[in-house]
């Protein structure tokens, strides 16, 4: 079924100066949104439960711990393909696709009778959840032009922001209030809400492409690249788990991971255009500058957002509940900065506002660098509001730096590599964060020795040690910090202003939307 929604003119298409948000720009925006709160939820809403699933299935924390794993190996592995798939398939199928395939693994998920079974559909889940976002991300990237890319990716921000906080809350909810079975079965009736919506919304793709150069399948860059970014995503999250990289099969993976990405540079630069993700791309200004900014921003970003809640439950010893709700002012700051990020990039490019917000990050993370066991609740609320300002306005303008200079064809490449640079960044910070945290726990507390701290602690052993635990926190924030600060170095550099327009693809702007293929006559 093809979109209803009023026909753009060409100024809205280009994104033109005066031209705001049009209806058919949200009613897409609603669509990408609907589906990438369920696949980012699912990441973190599981998390609360994996105790309760353990029990109900008589499994060691070991076995669960891949049902978090799981997901996680899917949603990273094919991150990679997103871009292919894309122009192969073209977009709004693949999107509709992989709100299918996440709702009905999620329905599989819910109705598991053993923990193999969960993990297996949990792989599955994560595969659909990984092309989600992406593949929407370049539905709308296309749609709306160079010129209103900031406010338009402000939009993408939003399932971002609610994951990460109202994950742990609703996780709690479900758990407490009926079976850890509903975390999968609220997934189909959303996927479906948001299946009939997409089908009738997204733009249709353009027909013709099964013979274009665009169709044929990198296979050996896919081993190759897809196969080092799931071995360096299990990689870091084994040395998360076990605390150290130390481990033989942790480095292992990170070094089989490593080569493989190596690999995929070699080929890649010998195949160029070719390849599953064109790599030559990195030599634009904008977007080379972009996707190592995201890099580090990320490395540091996740381990702030792994830090904040084990804050909170270890040292203050808050329940998951209140932990979610305790991290809402960041959410706050985030949905104040996301707005106003968008439109000033859009008017003055990405360099006048992402260092603004690291700046801004890295106030509200120094306080927590610098909190004890009983620093008052207003101070730390008003640094996670700080902070959530500045995660608004830094990865939302990065993302539409990423495409400024950029022409329209390129989109689907540059959507798989931002988001494939946003992935290994977030998998080294999680595990970083981890690994900094568990040493200088052991350091100053040698009794919570081996991760004893991540279980339940006694209210009065707590008061005990909670002193030692805050600087042991603090000093992984310290190192968060820094990393943080290094992304200021890449962000100075950025674009000033928006690019040019580039000439678009087709003369049907509809089209050129879902499809990424270059058109004639209409501005873009």
């Amino acid at each position: 079924m093809t979109a209803t929604a009023p026909t753009p003119t060409a100024a809205d298409s280009a994104g033109g100066g005066t031209s705001g948000l049009d209806r058919r720009l949200i009613a897409l925006g609603v669509v990408v949104v609907l589906g990438a709160i369920m696949s980012i939820l699912d990441a973190t809403i599981v998390n609360v439960a994996t105790r309760t699933i353990g029990e109900n299935f008589h499994a060691p924390i070991t076995t669960i711990q891949w049902v978090l794993t799981g997901y996680l190996l899917g949603f990273a592995a094919v991150i990679p393909a997103t871009g292919w798939a894309a122009q192969r398939f073209g977009a709004k199928r693949v999107f509709i696709g992989a709100l299918v395939l996440f709702a009905v693994s999620s329905a599989l998920a819910g109705s598991a009778g053993s923990a193999g079974e969960l993990i297996a559909f949990r792989v599955l889940q994560g595969t659909g959840g990984g092309l989600i976002l992406p593949v929407g991300q370049l539905i709308i990237a296309q749609a709306a032009g160079p010129r209103r890319m900031g406010r338009v990716m402000s939009m993408l921000g939003v399932p971002m922001l609610l994951g990460s906080v109202t994950g742990p809350v609703l996780g709690g909810l479900i758990v407490s209030s009926v079976s850890w079975r509903w975390i999968f079965f609220i997934n189909p009736p959303i996927g479906v809400i948001t299946v009939a919506l997409a089908a009738r919304l997204l733009p249709a793709d353009p027909p013709g492409r099964a013979g274009s150069r665009s169709g044929r399948l990198d296979l050996r860059g896919l081993v190759l690249l897809c196969g080092g970014v799931a071995a360096v995503t299990y990689g870091m999250s084994e040395a998360g788990a076990r605390g150290g990289f130390g481990a033989n099969p942790t480095l292992a993976l990170l070094a089989a991971g490593t080569v493989l990405i190596g690999l995929y540079a070699i080929h890649a630069r010998a195949r160029g255009s070719a390849a599953l993700i064109d790599i030559g791309l990195l030599r634009h200004r904008g977007f080379g500058l972009s996707a190592l900014t995201s890099l580090v921003v990320a490395i540091a970003l996740f381990g702030v957002l792994v830090l904040l809640p084990l804050y909170w439950q270890i040292v203050r010893g808050a329940s998951p509940l209140e932990t979610g709700l305790l991290l809402a002012p960041q959410a706050l700051g985030a949905a104040v900065a996301l707005p106003l990020a968008g439109a000033i990039t859009d008017r003055a490019g990405a360099a006048v506002v992402v260092p603004a917000g690291i700046v801004l990050g890295l106030a509200g993370t120094a306080v927590y660098a610098q909190a004890g066991a009983a620093t008052g609740y207003a101070v730390l609320a008003a640094a996670l509001f700080i902070l959530g300002l500045g995660l608004g306005a830094t990865f939302v303008p990065l993302m539409a730096a990423a495409y400024q200079d950029l022409p329209p064809a390129a989109i689907p490449a540059v959507t798989s590599t931002l988001n494939t640079v946003q992935r290994l960044g977030g998998s080294v910070g999680t595990a970083l964060a981890a690994v900094i945290l568990q040493g200088a726990i052991t350091g100053r507390v040698p009794r919570l020795r081996g991760g004893a701290v991540f279980g339940p602690l006694p209210a009065g052993a707590r008061a005990q040690v909670a002193p030692a635990l805050a600087h042991a926190f603090g000093s992984a924030f310290w190192v968060a910090l820094a990393l943080a600060g290094a992304a200021l170095i890449p962000a100075l550099a950025l674009p000033r202003k928006a690019a040019a327009r580039h000439p678009a693809t087709t003369g049907n702007p509809r089209p050129a939307a879902a499809g990424g293929h270059a058109s004639k006559g209409n501005p873009s």
